[in-house]
C-alpha cells in the first residue's frame, strides 16, 4: 500500500508530505484547487513523461516521491532482476525533473529507466482517472480485463512463450524460403559461373608466376646478351677474368715461403676460382638452355589475358581473389540443397510449434470464455445497485487468426434499457453509464489481483443521490480489501472515507500554492456540510453533514 507520498515543486505545489493508511481515503477540495495537480505528480511515479512546464522554482528541481508497503506483494524477484537494493518491507520510487526537463527515476536510491520504474510501479498501483474511462472503449483493454480475472495467470505468460517461438519459426522459414528463392532464381547463372571457373583451374598465385614468365619470354635476347657477356668477360678468349685469378693465385704462391701472407692470400683467390669457374659453366648452361618461343609467349600472354577478363567481370585485383569468389560461388550452390532441407525441416518443426500454440490459444480461450461468462454475472450484480437495474450485458468472443494474445477477439455488448439490443458497450453507453460500469470493473478486478493501491478519480462524476451512495458504499467496500483513495466532489462518497483529505489553495505576497491537509473529525463534519451547501454552512447542512458521517 502507499504509505507516504511527498511532493516539492510541481506546478504550484510548492512541497506535501502526505502520509496514507489503509482502506479508503477520500479527497475532496474545490474545483482548481489542485486535485489534478496532484495526480499527475503521481502519475510520474508511473513512468509518464515528465515536462519542464510542471517545475515551479526555476531555481530548484521537482522531485516526486512515493513509499509504499511491499511485504508479501513479491517484488523481490523483480528487484533482483534490476540489481536494485530490497529494502525489506518499504519500497521508495522517486522521479526528479530538471529545469531542462531532464528526469531520472530512482527505486531505493538505485538509478533505473523509465522501463524498469514503470514494470515496478504497475505492481504497486493503478491511478484511474476521468480518461481512463476510454480505456472501456478498447477491445484491448476488454481483453485484459478478462485475463486479470483468469484463475491460472500463468496460461497467459506460458502462451506468450509458445507463440514467441511460433513467430520466431515463422520469421525463420520465411528467411529461407526467400532466401532459397533468390538462389533457385539465380541458379543458372550460378552454375554457368561455376563452369567458366572450373575451366579456368585457377591455382593461388598464378598471376605472379604468368607476370614473371611474360616479362621473361618478351626480353629472351636481352636475357642472351647479357649470359653472353658475363660468360665471355669470365673466360673469354681476349680476355678472362678467370685466367687473370689463376695468375695472381700462382704469382703469390711464387713467394709464400718467404712472405707467409701470400698463401693465405692465394688460399682465398683459389676459392673464388672455384666460385668463378663454377658460375662460368652456369653461364655457359644458360645461354644453351635459352631461345626464342614465340608459342610459349602467346599461350603466357593468352592465359593473362584470361585472368584479366574473369577479373574485370568479378571486379576483382588478383587471381586469389577470384578463388575467394569462385569458393563462394560454391557454397551458394551448394547453400540450395541446404535451403531446401532445411526448409524442410523448418516447416515440419513450424507444424509442430503451431499445433503447441494453437492448442494452448484454444486452453486460454476456453479460460477466457468461463471467465467472462462469471465477469458479466458479477457485473450486472454490482451493476444493478448503481442506477442500472437493466442492465444487460456479455462478452462476445470472436475467433482470430493466431495473435500475440490468441485466438480471441472480445468485445462488451451491454443493454442499459428494456427491450434494448445488446451493442457494443462503446457505442451505447453515456458518460456515467461509463463511470459507474468501470467501478464495477475495478471492484471486480480489485477481488482477483493483489495490486495493493487504486486511485480513482472523480469515477462518480456524472451520477448522484441514492446511486452515489452506493458507489461510495462499493468503494469503501473495495477498501476493506485493497487500498483506495478516491477524488470525489460527492459528499456521498467523500464520507464513506475512514479518513479524508482536503486539497486546497493558499496565497503567499508572491504566489498562490496548492496544500494537502488531513481533516479532523470536526473540519471533516464542515468540508461535508460545505459539500452540501456551498460556501454558505449553515447549521442545517452541519446536522445532515453530521448525519452521513454517522456522528
Amino acid at each position: 500500500m502507499l504509505r507516504q507520498l511527498k511532493i516539492s515543486n510541481f506546478a504550484i505545489i510548492d512541497s506535501v508530505e502526505i502520509d496514507f493508511e489503509r482502506g479508503l481515503t477520500t479527497i475532496t477540495g474545490e474545483t482548481g484547487a489542485g486535485k489534478s495537480i496532484m495526480l499527475g505528480a503521481m502519475s510520474l511515479i508511473l513512468g509518464d513523461k515528465a515536462d519542464a512546464k510542471t517545475v515551479g522554482n526555476p531555481e530548484a528541481k521537482t522531485v516526486v516521491e512515493a513509499t509504499f508497503g511491499v511485504a508479501g506483494y513479491g517484488l523481490e524477484p523483480l528487484l533482483s532482476q534490476n540489481d536494485i537494493d530490497d529494502f525489506g518491507s518499504e519500497c521508495i520510487l522517486r522521479r526528479e525533473i530538471s529545469v531542462s526537463g531532464r528526469s531520472r527515476a530512482f527505486i531505493n536510491d538505485t538509478p533505473v529507466t523509465l522501463t524498469v520504474m514503470r514494470q515496478i510501479a504497475m505492481r504497486l498501483i493503478d491511478i484511474h482517472s476521468q480518461h481512463s474511462n476510454l480505456l472501456l472503449s478498447r477491445h484491448s483493454y476488454q481483453l485484459s480485463v478478462i485475463d486479470s480475472l483468469l484463475p491460472d495467470h500463468s496460461i497467459t505468460e506460458r502462451y506468450a512463450a509458445e507463440y514467441a517461438a511460433y513467430k520466431h519459426l515463422s520469421g525463420e522459414l520465411a528467411r529461407i524460403i526467400e532466401k532459397s528463392q533468390k538462389d533457385h532464381a539465380d541458379e543458372a547463372y550460378l552454375r554457368y559461373q561455376q563452369r567458366e571457373f572450373m575451366e579456368m583451374a585457377l591455382e593461388p598465385g598464378e598471376d605472379i608466376s604468368l607476370l614473371a614468365d611474360e616479362r621473361k619470354l618478351s626480353n629472351i635476347n636481352g636475357i642472351k646478351t647479357a649470359l653472353w657477356t658475363a660468360s665471355e668477360l669470365l673466360n673469354g678468349e681476349d680476355h678472362s677474368a678467370i685466367r687473370d685469378v689463376t695468375s695472381a693465385a700462382q704469382a703469390l704462391r711464387r713467394v709464400e715461403d718467404i712472405y707467409e701472407e701470400a698463401g693465405e692470400l692465394a688460399e682465398r683467390l683459389e676459392s673464388a676460382l672455384i666460385d668463378l669457374k663454377d658460375i662460368s659453366h652456369s653461364l655457359v648452361v644458360e645461354q644453351g638452355g635459352l631461345a626464342d618461343d614465340p608459342v610459349a609467349l602467346e599461350r603466357v600472354q593468352s592465359r593473362l589475358s584470361s585472368i584479366y577478363t574473369l577479373e574485370q567481370k568479378h571486379h576483382a585485383d588478383s587471381v586469389d581473389q577470384l578463388i575467394e569468389i569462385q569458393q563462394d560461388i560454391n557454397r551458394r550452390l551448394a547453400s540450395i540443397v541446404d535451403n531446401d532441407e532445411q526448409i524442410t525441416s523448418l516447416r515440419a518443426e513450424l507444424d509442430r510449434q503451431t499445433a503447441i500454440t494453437m492448442g494452448l490459444a484454444k486452453e486460454l480461450s476456453k479460460a477466457r470464455h468461463e471467465a467472462a461468462q462469471k465477469f458479466s454475472a458479477e457485473l450486472i450484480t454490482a451493476a444493478k445497485p448503481l442506477g442500472m437495474s437493466n442492465l444487460q450485458f456479455e462478452v462476445n468472443f470472436e475467433e482470430i487468426a493466431l495473435s500475440p494474445t490468441g485466438i480471441d477477439a472480445v468485445s462488451f455488448m451491454a443493454s442499459f434499457n428494456r427491450q434494448q439490443p445488446l451493442t457494443p458497450v462503446e457505442a451505447t453507453a453515456s458518460g456515467g453509464e461509463i463511470s459507474r460500469l468501470m467501478l464495477c470493473i475495478k471492484s471486480i478486478i480489485a477481488r482477483s489481483m493483489c495490486l495493493p493501491t487504486v486511485v480513482l478519480d472523480e469515477v462518480d462524476t456524472g451520477v448522484s443521490g441514492e446511486t452515489a451512495n452506493r458507489m461510495g458504499e462499493m468503494m469503501r467496500q473495495m477498501g476493506e480489501r485493497i487500498q483506495i483513495i478516491a477524488i470525489t466532489h460527492l459528499p456521498q462518497v467523500a464520507v464513506k472515507g475512514s479518513s479524508q483529505m482536503k486539497v486546497y489553495k493558499s496565497d503567499t505576497a508572491n504566489a498562490t500554492h496548492t496544500a494537502i491537509r488531513r481533516l479532523n473529525p470536526e473540519e471533516r463534519v464542515v468540508e461535508i456540510a460545505s459539500m452540501l451547501s456551498g460556501e454558505a454552512v449553515d447549521q442545517a447542512a452541519i446536522d445532515n453533514a453530521r448525519s452521513l458521517l454517522g456522528l
